[in-house]
């Protein structure tokens, strides 16, 4: 078995390894694009060049699926990436946790990119899944961005921003921007509760994303698997190794402690 995850940069590294917990023998494809990133201020048609490249890319390394880690990617250029690889490839999409998040009404925030942030696409999924909720959108500002560098100052910076902007009686908040996940403890601290309030509730897309990926292909989900599965590596279609940004992250970590074949 083996799963293609494609992303501008390390934002598809929270659905990786949530593949990699779900089947520890599946062998993994991680396409990102650093002669082109970042994707979010490209034009639509742009973006929609560079990861039908990144996706190519991955392709020739015969995956049962792909993943587009990355919202951005999946607005823009999904379609194009299923025209040129389904049937034969499932390409399996991002989409934010707006549905579950929102499913127990109250008050939900939605952090997301400044470009997604009050987006059409966004707000038809507030339409559609979120009419029972009382949302607000925060646009986080330089957050993937400092992620993607493993920028600690710049996160902080950028979390407390968006913090400020997050009312403090909010149930569930959803994280829509992948990048977004592999700093979740760090926007856990800066959303400290009251006394008596429950838990806040995080939503990100990992987890439903690789088991998504998992049913196109028809495999149930194995954690006691043996860790058998290889890490293969492309960085703008060049064979590669992790980066020292990716590998500061968990996820990174549990990923790079894989054999890496090319």
């Amino acid at each position: 078995m083996k799963i293609a995850l494609m992303d501008s940069g390390i934002g598809l590294l929270p659905a990786a390894a949530a593949v990699r917990r779900l089947r520890p023998d599946a062998d993994l494809v991680i396409s990102s694009d650093p002669d082109g990133m970042p994707w979010g201020p490209r034009t639509a048609e742009d973006l929609t060049e560079r990861a039908l490249a990144v996706a190519r890319a991955a392709a020739a390394h015969g995956p049962d699926a792909l993943v587009v880690g990355c919202n951005t990617a999946s607005v823009h250029a999904l379609p194009a990436l299923r025209a040129a690889l389904e049937p034969r490839i499932p390409v399996i999409g991002t989409v934010p946790a707006i549905k579950p998040a929102a499913a127990g009404g109250g008050k939900v925030a939605i952090w997301a990119t400044p470009a997604t942030t009050g987006s059409p696409y966004q707000r038809g999924l507030i339409r559609e899944f979120a009419a029972g909720a009382e949302v607000t959108e925060v646009p986080c500002p330089g957050l993937a961005d400092a992620v993607e560098h493993d920028d600690a100052e710049g996160v902080r910076r950028a979390v407390a921003a968006a913090a400020a902007l997050t009312p403090p009686d909010i149930r569930a908040l959803v994280l829509g921007c992948t990048h977004y996940e592999l700093v979740e403890e760090q926007i856990r601290a800066a959303l400290p509760r009251a006394a008596g309030q429950p838990a806040l509730v995080f939503h990100g897309s990992a987890g439903a994303v690789a088991a998504q990926a998992l049913r196109r292909i028809g495999a149930e989900a194995d954690p006691a698997a043996a860790p058998t599965g290889t890490l293969t590596v492309l960085h703008s279609g060049r064979p590669g190794t992790l980066t020292p940004a990716a590998l500061a992250y968990a996820e990174g970590r549990a990923l790079g402690a894989t054999a890496v074949a090319h």
